[in-house]
């Protein structure tokens, strides 16, 4: 049994048990199965991706400066609506 044929069949089964084990859709889930294994085989490799290097030239990102003297607003939570009284209770 290949590589790819072992895959299709661990798809298979994990559609048949995903969809409660029925009985009597072996077929569709092999189709659906080899379509999965097709597209995983044509899908590029996390480890071939291009991933961009960091020159040696490139310069870090500066923070910006702290100013000095002034304070900095704090981050205040939203103000709450204020409740409306409770009507008096008829007598």
């Amino acid at each position: 049994m290949s590589v790819e044929e072992k895959r299709i069949r661990e798809f298979a089964y994990q559609i048949w048990e995903s969809e409660g084990k029925p009985e009597g859709h072996e077929a569709r889930h092999w189709e659906m199965a080899r379509k999965l294994a097709e597209a995983e085989a044509l899908a590029p490799k996390a480890s071939t991706a291009k991933k961009p290097k960091a020159s040696a030239s490139a310069k870090p990102k500066a923070e910006p400066a702290p100013t000095l003297g002034k304070a900095t607003p704090a981050k205040s939570e939203p103000a709450k609506k204020p409740r409306t009284p409770k009507k008096p209770a008829p007598l």
